[in-house]
């Protein structure tokens, strides 16, 4: 088990405008007002399962930034204090809705998530420093075969901005949406038909170690595709399995210079990475170094972090989620100009994120959050609105 979010997580995209993928700070705020504390979440149960489904929210409250959960009418509590070794937490669930049937609960004004599980209730604790999250990579974990997943929200000030997330893992099928204030419904994160199925079969036809993301239970059955960086973490998937592709782009870079315009609302701001002693050094207009790279591992790309940190800034951070981008979806040989915004363009390259490939192949509008900044060229399943009256989760068939 972890404690924290996933290594990119919905709340720094609602308190940031996502610009072409890139995320601008300063985005108006209007009144308090215009979002009420709590709005309706209304869960429907389209998965065909018999099993009892549980539902859990929990997160930040932004009011005053203490950490719990909220209950069936949005209701927010405090988690009590944790331990070392962490002590179980405070039953959070609620009952979710049996199979064909639908239920309303209130969410509240949360940076966080929402969970639902099939059949058990998930087992969290607490320590000394917040809640513990699951963590199905560590074989020991207690909610390792428990089918469960969960979806990322922001309900603020600003309006709600809430996804369907595959950053950690790719498990039981869901969809998300919001009524918005004229009306309309938006939603994201529906499969096509068979494409539960068809992501792991992707996966298992891969070679090179990608079968090895598929976790199942003792009975063999089906229960998550871990992310390709926690297969690098666990040994599933080889430390190398992208070295081919990086060496070939920093050979490329040596010798051409790669422009990145992160900001699609500001063309006229560049950067020119070119590689030297090893390094990718990025220059301005000006031709001041303003940032520099080393060569990533796999995990690296895979995580989005580490050797291509991304700070929330104006200028390391855009440059690494465009590198980032380009990395998972082999687009930098291909283009010296990036980000590169086609799909069409996206996992050409033998060697390439192929669990992002798999998932995106996969969805039915394409959209997907299967690493941690698949919103550069706004491929993200990502739904918001300002005056948001109702948001929706859809638990789909596992079929």
């Amino acid at each position: 088990m972890r404690t924290g979010f996933a290594r990119r997580t919905l709340p720094l995209a609602a308190t940031a405008a996502l610009i072409g993928g890139a995320l601008t700070l300063g985005i108006p705020q209007p009144a308090a007002a215009a979002v009420p504390d709590t709005i309706p979440l209304k869960i429907t149960n389209n998965s065909g399962r018999g099993d009892q489904v549980y539902v859990y929210d929990l997160g930040t409250q932004l009011s005053t930034g203490r950490q719990g959960w909220a209950d069936a009418n949005g209701t927010f509590h405090a988690w009590p204090a944790g331990g070392n070794p962490p002590t179980p937490a405070p039953d959070a669930s609620i009952t979710g809705p049996a199979a064909g049937q639908s239920k309303t609960i209130r969410i509240p004004k949360f940076s966080g998530r929402i969970y639902f599980s099939y059949g058990q209730k998930l087992d969290f604790r607490l320590t000394t420093g917040g809640l513990v999250q699951p963590a199905v990579q560590n074989p020991s974990d207690p909610n390792r075969n428990i089918l469960f997943n969960w979806s990322e929200y922001t309900l603020n000030d600003a309006g709600l901005w809430i996804n369907s997330t595959q950053v950690d893992m790719f498990s039981a099928p869901y969809a998300v949406g919001v009524q918005r204030s004229d009306g309309s419904v938006a939603t994201t994160g529906h499969l096509k038909s068979g494409g539960y199925n068809g992501v792991f079969n992707a996966l298992r036809g891969q070679s090179g170690g990608w079968a090895n993301l598929v976790q199942t239970r003792p009975d063999g059955t089906v229960l998550r595709a871990l992310s390709p960086l926690y297969g690098v973490e666990t040994g599933g998937l080889p430390a190398s399995v992208l070295s081919d592709y990086v060496n070939r782009v920093w050979t490329k870079y040596a010798s051409t210079t790669l422009t990145v315009t992160p900001f699609a609302d500001q063309p006229n701001t560049k950067y020119f990475g070119r590689v030297s002693g090893n390094v990718m050094n990025f220059t301005n207009s000006a031709g001041a170094v303003v940032t520099s790279f080393q060569k990533p591992d796999s995990g690296s790309v895979f995580g989005c972090h580490n050797l291509l940190d991304a700070p929330n800034d104006q200028v390391r951070g855009p440059i690494s989620r465009t590198l980032c981008a380009g990395f998972n979806r082999s687009t930098l040989l291909t283009s010296a100009n990036q980000p590169d915004t086609n799909p069409a363009d996206f996992y050409k390259d033998a060697v390439t994120n192929q669990y992002a490939r798999a998932v995106h192949a996969q969805m039915a509008d394409g959209k997907a959050y299967a690493f941690a900044f698949d919103d550069v060229g706004n491929q993200e399943s990502l739904v918001n609105d300002g005056g948001p009256q109702q948001a929706y989760l859809t638990l789909d068939p596992l079929s």
